[in-house]
C-alpha cells in the first residue's frame, strides 16, 4: 500500500508540474509518455473549464485569450485541493489582485468577488426564512427584542466599484461593449430566493442595519445603530420598511 500511495503521489506531482520522472512509466519515451501528456493537458483544460463556468462575466470582460492566460497562471499557482471541482477558483480574487498587472482594471477584483458569491449562493444550504405573516403576528411591543440571522446563501460584500451594471450588461450579452465602472464604495447583498440568485446594492443606512442584524443585534439595537443616519421623523418608517423588505426577499431566518 505504501508503494501504491507513493506512486500515486509521484504521478500527481508529475501531472501538476508536467515533468515525467524516470521510471514512473514503463515506456517513458513512446506511447505511454504521449498519453501522459494528453492526461496532463486534460487536467488543466478541465480546471480551466471550471473557472470559465464560475467566472463568466470576468471572462467576457477579459476576452478568451487573457482570461485563459490568467486561469492557467492560477492553476499553476493553486492546484485543485478540493474533492469537488465546484470549489475550484475560491482563491482567484487573492491571486488576481496580488499583482496589479494581472487585471486591466481594479474594479475587476470586486467583480471576481461578486461572481464567486453568486456561485456560493446558488448551492448554499437551505433554511426556512422568516415570513411577513410571522412578523405581523408578533405583538408590536415585542419587535424590539426580535433577533435574526442571514440565510446561509446570503453574504454582504463591501465593494469599491459599481460593478453591478457591468454584470447586468455582460450577462445579457457577453459581446457587449461596456464602460469601466465608476468608483462607488457601497455594500452589495447577495443571496438566493427560491432557486434564483439575487443581489441588491445597499445604501449606508440599509448596510449598517443588515450588518447589525447579521452580527446578532436585536431589531431595537439595530434601529439605535442606524438612527443617527436619518432625520428623527423618518426612523420608524424607514426601519420598518427595511425589515419588511429583507423578510419579503427571504434574506432573514430565525437565530
Amino acid at each position: 500500500m505504501n508503494t501504491l500511495h507513493q506512486t500515486q503521489c509521484t504521478f500527481q506531482q508529475a501531472i501538476l508540474t508536467r515533468r515525467l520522472p524516470d521510471g514512473l512509466l514503463a515506456d517513458s519515451t513512446g506511447t505511454a509518455a504521449a498519453r501522459f501528456e494528453i492526461y496532463a493537458e486534460a487536467y488543466r483544460a478541465r480546471l480551466l473549464t471550471a473557472l470559465r463556468d464560475n467566472y463568466p462575466v470576468l471572462r467576457a470582460v477579459l476576452g478568451d485569450e487573457d482570461f485563459d492566460a490568467l486561469g492557467l497562471a492560477y492553476i499553476a499557482a493553486h492546484p485543485s485541493r478540493h474533492p469537488s471541482i465546484r470549489w475550484f477558483g475560491d482563491a482567484l480574487h487573492a491571486f488576481a489582485t496580488s499583482d496589479p498587472a494581472r487585471l486591466p482594471h481594479p474594479a475587476l477584483g470586486d467583480l471576481i468577488r461578486m461572481e464567486w458569491a453568486l456561485r456560493h449562493a446558488f448551492d448554499a444550504d437551505d433554511a426556512t426564512p422568516w415570513s411577513l405573516d410571522e412578523l405581523a403576528s408578533t405583538p408590536p411591543e415585542g419587535w424590539h427584542l426580535l433577533r435574526f440571522a442571514l440565510h446561509p446563501s446570503a453574504c454582504l460584500l463591501d465593494v469599491e466599484w459599481a460593478v453591478e451594471a457591468v454584470w447586468h450588461q455582460l450577462t445579457a450579452d457577453p459581446d457587449a461593449s461596456v464602460e469601466p465602472p465608476e468608483e462607488d464604495p457601497h455594500t452589495l447583498l447577495i443571496w438566493r430566493q427560491g432557486l434564483d440568485t439575487r443581489f441588491r446594492s445597499l445604501d449606508a443606512v440599509a448596510s449598517q442595519f443588515i450588518y447589525a442584524l447579521a452580527d446578532g443585534a436585536t431589531f431595537g439595537e439595530a434601529c439605535e445603530q442606524v438612527s443617527p443616519l436619518m432625520p428623527e421623523e423618518e426612523i420608524a418608517q424607514r426601519v420598518t420598511t427595511m425589515l419588511a423588505q429583507f423578510i419579503a426577499d427571504e434574506v432573514l431566518i430565525r437565530t
